[in-house]
């Protein structure tokens, strides 16, 4: 039974990462695009960030599943499942991470920025080096908030036929007729969301150099 959910677990553990690697990054252009002064751009930033957080993340997932067979007629091979979880996941939480990237930006008194101008820093180099840092310590328990929901939103791969933790625990439990294996995948996530939470205490901690 071990090995069958540790084998699932490390398939959790891959869309975690991945979607992370992802929509952390793609959520700063999001952001960034909702607060252009261009008006098209920061509409369809809009318009993306209503529609991924205003739809369900399954449905999202199911769409890109059969969507390029049921729009377009292509049929994307035994793979594709995997792709489209992660890219479902990822568009999925850079919209998230989007909105509370801008909270935090918006938060930087305009003060911060017009000195780094009088010191001749660049906006790319005002934005790195002086806004993003405090941003990130300003936003860390928002962003943990929504790490945590990750964890126990990996389960929702099982739509696509993935067999991650959960998948296997439900494939066990009917076999099995037995709750144990729900109740032993209910303490992997728990101490997988336990794990994530020591790491982002340790990260807010060693940010602490800066107060407001």
């Amino acid at each position: 039974m071990m090995s069958i959910l540790g084998a699932g677990f490390i398939l959790t553990l891959q869309v975690f990462v991945v979607t992370l690697i992802g929509s952390l990054p793609l959520g700063i252009v999001i952001a960034l695009a909702r607060m252009s002064k261009f008006k098209p751009l920061s509409l369809i930033a809009q318009v993306y960030i209503s529609f991924m957080r205003g739809t369900p993340l399954m449905l999202q997932l199911m769409a890109l599943m059969f969507g390029p067979y049921y729009l377009f007629g292509i049929s994307m091979g035994s793979d594709w499942k995997f792709w489209a979880c992660d890219i479902g996941f990822i568009l999925n939480y850079a919209a998230y991470f989007a909105e509370i990237y801008r909270s935090g930006i918006q938060s930087i008194p305009v003060g911060q920025y017009e000195a780094a101008e009088v010191l001749g820093y660049t906006k790319s180099q005002t934005f790195f080096r002086i806004v993003l840092p405090q941003v990130i310590k300003r936003i860390l328990p928002a962003m943990g908030n929504e790490i945590i929901t990750l964890v126990k939103d990996t389960s929702l791969a099982f739509v696509l036929g993935i067999a991650e933790m959960f998948t296997e625990a439900k494939a066990l439990a009917a076999s099995q007729v037995s709750m144990l294996p729900y109740v032993i995948a209910a303490g992997m996530y728990w101490v997988f969301n336990l794990a994530v939470e020591f790491i982002l205490n340790k990260i807010e901690k060693k940010m602490s150099y800066y107060h407001d």
